[in-house]
């Protein structure tokens, strides 16, 4: 029995170790533990959220030219990031791992050609009455919609840049409003 015991006990010990080992080896959280974890919003009231992000798509003004007058291989490259956009929002728990899924009231993604400065600038506006933020929504959606623009012209321009992808504004919630 006093044997059992010591086998128990010696298991028990490197079931301990191991876990500080994974412990010590994993990132660290802002209060200091080696633990991720997504956050418990159980206890937040569900208010009304809404977030807006932008970003921009430089390139040259030949390929420009060519998605203003809807002539590239691929189709409308305004209309298809668009709806990248809106899909990505939609599934932004699934792409990155500690978000919450929310249920999105609306997402508006806007592409807008600015010739004088060769680029698209996209910019997206999300809303839900939920308990956490939608920043990242927002931001997926612009980023997304960003990199169905590169897809659809990278044939064409090797030099496109995408950039400039940042929160414009957020309201509601505990830490209150945000504008950039």
């Amino acid at each position: 029995m006093n044997e059992l015991k010591k086998k128990k006990s010696r298991l028990i010990q490197k079931r301990r170790l191991a876990g500080r080992v994974l412990a010590k080896a994993g990132p660290k959280t802002a209060a200091g533990d080696k633990i991720i974890k997504m956050v418990d919003v159980a206890d937040k009231a569900e208010t009304l959220r809404t977030a807006e992000a932008r970003g921009e798509v430089r390139l040259s003004a030949s390929v420009l030219k060519m998605i203003l007058e809807n002539r590239l291989p691929k189709g409308d490259v305004l209309a298809a990031a668009r709806l990248a956009g809106i899909q990505a929002a939609k599934k932004t728990a699934e792409l990155i791992p500690l978000c919450h899924p929310l249920r999105l009231s609306s997402v508006e993604v806007e592409l807008v050609p600015v010739r004088s400065r060769k680029l698209v600038e996209v910019k997206s506006l999300v809303r839900a009455v939920d308990r956490t933020g939608v920043e990242m929504e927002a931001l997926t959606a612009v980023a997304v919609a960003c990199l169905t623009v590169y897809d659809m012209c990278k044939a064409f321009d090797k030099r496109i840049v995408i950039g400039d992808v940042h929160l414009l504004s957020k309201t509601g919630g505990k830490s209150g409003d945000f504008i950039w």
